[in-house]
């Protein structure tokens, strides 16, 4: 089993809940987020702050803003996913700076607190 972590714009939540349910992936975690990739960043500043210079160092905070986003984790059986990321791509894909990123971390074990079952039977099929 695998924890795919992937972050996302706010605006294609609904989108990818709906996805992800239509692939058969119901369970997942969200949670609001701030971040910005590399694509905000201007290497000329922060080269300039690195050295330190003071010109560089304030425009290092109007350059840096941090962006809202949602981070989605879901752990899915092995078998589960390529679907799950493909799925996650087709859902958030517009070909433009900030689309997001995803994450594949293993995930060793899963229990069920309820029932106390464990393994891939805690998990969507």
């Amino acid at each position: 089993m695998k924890e795919i972590l992937a972050f996302i714009r706010q605006n294609k939540m609904n989108v990818t809940k709906q996805a992800l349910t239509d692939a058969g992936i119901s369970s997942l975690h969200a949670k609001e987020c701030l971040g910005r990739g590399k694509g905000m960043v201007d290497f000329a500043v922060l080269k300039g702050a690195e050295s330190g210079y003071e010109e560089a160092i304030s425009q290092l905070g109007q350059s840096q803003r941090l962006i809202p986003k949602r981070m989605l984790s879901l752990v899915v059986p092995d078998k589960l996913v390529e679907t799950t990321v493909q799925t996650l791509i087709k859902a958030n894909q517009t070909g433009k700076s900030g689309d997001g990123k995803i994450f594949i971390l293993p995930a060793t074990e899963a229990w069920r607190v309820r029932t106390g079952e464990d393994g891939d039977a805690v998990l969507d099929e």
